[in-house]
């Protein structure tokens, strides 16, 4: 994965979330996260919640900001940061929302598909943050060795070859 460093300014407006999506995508592909790559889709939905709760809830313009590091830490080939700040110093508030309910889940969401995130405050605002580390790549196993069956040789099967 190469080095991300990248924001944009989101205005106070919900249609915003698509835009930011998309963007997020393109800077991802962008830094070797393949658009089939299911933590591409992970990182996705968590822009989508972190930005939906900051336009929905605080009627604020935002800034959405990546991160991502480059070089193996600890086993890992990289990790994700995305951070969402807006103007409400009012911190975030997890909600447990009902079966029926449409709403409510974005944090918990985001608690269950990253690794960790919390919040801070920023000059006279907040920032909501996540990691996801990106876990190295399984070592390729060398395949099994095949035998070879003399002519006429008789298999589990049965049938002779």
């Amino acid at each position: 994965m190469q080095v991300l460093q990248v924001q944009l300014e989101i205005g106070a407006d919900p249609a915003e979330v698509g835009r930011a999506r998309r963007w997020a995508r393109s800077r991802l592909a962008g830094s070797g996260i393949g658009d089939d790559e299911t933590l591409a889709d992970t990182l996705v939905l968590i822009v989508s919640e972190l930005v939906t709760n900051a336009v929905v809830h605080t009627g604020c313009p935002a800034v959405l900001r990546m991160l991502a590091g480059a070089g193996p830490v600890a086993g890992k080939t990289g990790t994700v940061r995305v951070e969402v700040a807006d103007a409400s110093a009012r911190p975030p508030r997890p909600r447990q929302a009902g079966g029926e309910e449409t709403g409510g889940r974005g944090l918990e969401l985001v608690d269950g598909l990253a690794d960790r995130w919390g919040w801070q405050h920023e000059g006279g605002g907040k920032s909501i943050w996540c990691e996801v580390d990106q876990e190295a790549p399984a070592p390729v196993e060398p395949p099994a060795p095949v035998a070879f069956l003399a002519p006429g040789a008789r298999v589990a099967s049965g049938r002779s070859w």
